[in-house]
């Protein structure tokens, strides 16, 4: 990864067409369980931020293919670096669901 692409904006709908490529992928909303309530990705997982930790137990395999989304950015980014340092390998911050256009379920 270049310095750079830490500060390049995502784009969710590229990043969910790579999901969707993707055989065994997992698609994590780490925003609230509120927030993943009112509307969410279809076929996203929540695993609120806060419970990030969780995954250890949610996700055995370390190597599952991991696309990783929030509302603006924030939330994903730091997601996908706790996700990194506690092993997984295969981690993408999607960015935020403000930016999706798409279906949405509730």
């Amino acid at each position: 990864m270049k310095l750079f692409d830490r500060f390049a904006k995502r784009d969710i709908q590229t990043e969910l067409l790579r999901f969707h490529q993707t055989p065994g992928a997992l698609l994590l909303d780490v925003r609230s369980p509120e927030e993943y309530a009112q509307g969410h990705i279809p076929g996203s997982v929540n695993l609120p931020l806060a419970a990030i930790a969780d995954a250890r137990e949610r996700i055995p395999n370390k190597d599952t293919p991991l696309f990783v989304y929030c509302l603006s950015g924030a939330r994903s980014r730091a997601a996908a670096s706790a996700l990194a340092s506690m092993g997984f390998t295969g981690v993408v911050d999607m960015g935020g669901m403000a930016a999706y256009r798409g279906a949405v379920e509730r």
